[in-house]
């Protein structure tokens, strides 16, 4: 949606016509379904978890109060309040399967010792990646997965933006230490 007005006129009117919320879900349902597997690693549970979302959300939305954050911020608190529930539930290890996005983003051809170099890197970075805590992978499955913007970034985190550029800096420096002390052992 490109205009807050719009969208905020659709959202009131979604209160009141399911076929407004239709449109809300069209708009978002990629997005949230991302987030969703991004988070589970898992195309079953990612669908069924995000029409879980849409369903609490139609649910909820005479609820809805426009705080001047874009409505998918709320979405995204529903999606992240689902996925830390599924999460619990099954006491699974929380897995973020970025190294199939980076996979279809590589537009080269390398050759294999190239590819065995770039994988070895990457399986690094994933595993670094993986333990970090619980916000601080959400941070960048939203900033580089979904590429949203600091500000958005903290409506859906509940955070300030400069908290959200100051957590930004510090997974950043945790990752490359992690990075670093796994290449020395």
């Amino acid at each position: 949606m490109q205009h807050q007005v719009d969208e905020a006129a659709l959202v009131e009117k979604a209160k009141t016509d399911p076929k407004s919320f239709g449109l809300l879900y069209e708009e978002y349902v990629d997005r949230i379904y991302n987030y969703i597997y991004y988070r589970t690693g898992n195309h079953h549970d990612a669908e069924d978890l995000t029409a879980k979302v849409f369903i609490q959300a139609l649910k909820h939305i005479s609820r809805y109060v426009d705080r001047g954050a874009p409505f998918s911020a709320w979405l995204y608190r529903i999606a992240h309040n689902l996925v830390a529930n599924w999460h619990r539930d099954r006491s699974r290890r929380k897995v973020v399967s970025l190294d199939q996005v980076a996979m279809m983003h590589s537009r080269d051809e390398p050759g294999p010792f190239e590819r065995a170099a770039r994988s070895e890197r990457w399986d690094t970075l994933l595993a670094a990646i993986r333990r970090l805590p619980d916000d601080r992978q959400q941070l960048l499955i939203l900033k580089f997965v979904e590429r949203l913007p600091n500000a958005e970034i903290g409506d859906v985190m509940g955070r300030s933006e400069g908290a959200i550029k100051s957590l930004y800096h510090r997974t950043l420096v945790a990752l490359r230490s992690d990075v670093k002390d796994q290449a020395n052992d």
